[in-house]
């Protein structure tokens, strides 16, 4: 069982689609959740090159980032540097109540496969496979190669989740925020935390 306080993980990676991770982390502050963030290098860059926005590089720094963009945020959203193995989510002792890499790169996804936890995300990605909490990683990458395949069947083989970052069209999205909505709510499905972003299959209300 999930301690009552235990945050929600969101890793930001190098993949295309960093607007996944900034709505998942939006919403989950929304639905009362705490939430830990982690970057990696690339995401950085990937904020700048897709939203232009700049990710501070400092934990402290990207703590008053999300506060600034969502003041709710305050109290509720901690973020960690890359190699803080002090972090709560290092350890199996204290691990998060669920964690999403989102979006993911197929190098970080490569690394969580082979268990190399060689910085604080794929550390906290190891944890929540050997601990049994919900990991969904999001990859969006296209086409897929063999290779990639192969590191997502053996994830999914140890439990994690596969979401890749294909919205659907069923619900006549009118932009692209309803697109990022589309994969955001079914990531939040699998966390299990309520939402009201987009109607369900035979409903006429969201």
């Amino acid at each position: 069982m999930n301690p009552p306080d235990a945050p929600y993980a969101v890793a930001l990676t190098g993949a295309s689609g960093l607007a996944y991770g900034l709505r998942l982390i939006e919403c989950l502050i929304d639905a009362g959740c705490r939430v830990a963030v982690l970057a990696s290098q690339t995401a950085h860059l990937v904020a700048k090159q897709e939203l232009d926005l700049t990710l501070p590089p400092r934990p402290s720094e990207l703590e008053q980032f999300f506060h600034a963009r969502h003041p709710a945020s305050i109290g509720r959203l901690r973020a960690y540097g890359r190699e803080d193995w002090l972090a709560p989510l290092a350890s199996g002792s204290n691990p998060p109540a669920a964690m999403a890499i989102c979006p993911c790169s197929m190098g970080s996804l490569a690394s969580v496969a082979q268990g190399l936890a060689g910085n604080l995300i794929e550390r906290a990605a190891d944890v929540c496979l050997k601990e049994g909490r919900k990991l969904v990683l999001v990859p969006r990458e296209t086409p897929f190669s063999a290779l990639h395949l192969e590191n997502m069947l053996r994830l999914a083989r140890l439990g994690a989740v596969i979401l890749p970052a294909n919205p659907g069209f069923y619900h006549h999205p009118q932009g692209i925020g309803d697109l990022v909505d589309f994969v955001v709510a079914r990531i939040l499905d699998q966390f299990g935390v309520p939402h009201r972003l987009l109607a369900r299959w035979g409903d006429r209300t969201p």
